[in-house]
């Protein structure tokens, strides 16, 4: 098995026993297998653009690492229930985010359906922000806002990789609404917190494989530079 397939497989391991403990309230499991996730992740990520690099086997995809353990330390304070580390892991994962974004600007390509699909991430983003706002704590009101519309600013680009990366961004924005509603003590599905890292869990991964897939071949990243040279 290559170590691509082993790392794979621990973070699916991981996931499990995380989801797992979810499942059974046992909040021991969940301390200890949340963290696990991204940093399997991001390693499972740098070997697949290795082995696809060839020669070029250095280069590694950095902003992509580095929004992956952006995601390790919003996973981190999350696990602290106190409104400063909250807020702490909402900067983090906006911080992930960023990095995203600068990753479809350089790998992705404009799509014929991107403007119907940002009408679409416009209004859903216009709608739950104004539906939560009387209902969140007055002081998580404007950064809960400006965080939202950075993710879906995400969520929307994302679509600029494909269909994998592109619903990776959906299930982003998702997962963090289902947070932003138990927050403002909306109505919640049984176990929320499964749903949430479920979804959560499923985005990273689809919008990894989406970087993954779209990064050119290293023929083609050559290119430009033996134009240059001659």
């Amino acid at each position: 098995m290559t170590r691509e397939r082993l790392l794979l497989a621990a973070f699916g391991l991981a996931l499990a026993g995380d989801l797992g403990s979810l499942l059974a309230g046992f909040t021991p499991g969940h301390v200890v297998c949340k963290p696990l996730l991204m940093p399997l992740l991001a390693a499972y990520a740098v070997c697949v653009w290795r082995a696809a690099s060839g020669p070029d086997a250095g280069r590694v995809p950095p902003l992509l690492v580095a929004a992956l353990l952006f995601g390790l330390g919003g996973d981190a304070l999350l696990l602290l229930d106190a409104e400063p580390a909250f807020l702490g892991g909402m900067a983090s994962f906006a911080a992930g985010h960023v990095c995203y974004l600068l990753l479809f600007q350089r790998y992705g390509t404009a799509r014929p359906y991107a403007l119907v699909l940002g009408l679409g991430y416009g209004a859903a983003l216009a709608g739950t922000v104004a539906l939560l706002w009387a209902d969140l704590p007055a002081e998580l009101r404007i950064p809960v806002a400006g965080y939202s519309l950075l993710l879906t600013a995400m969520a929307f680009r994302a679509g600029r990789l494909g269909l994998a990366a592109g619903l990776g961004g959906a299930l982003f924005l998702l997962s963090d609404t289902l947070i932003a509603t138990g927050i403002a003590e909306w109505p919640q599905l049984p176990r929320p917190d499964f749903w949430i890292m479920l979804t959560y869990a499923a985005a990273q991964f689809l919008l990894t494989r989406g970087v993954l897939a779209a990064r050119p071949a290293p023929e083609a990243e050559r290119e430009p530079e033996a134009r240059t040279a001659a």
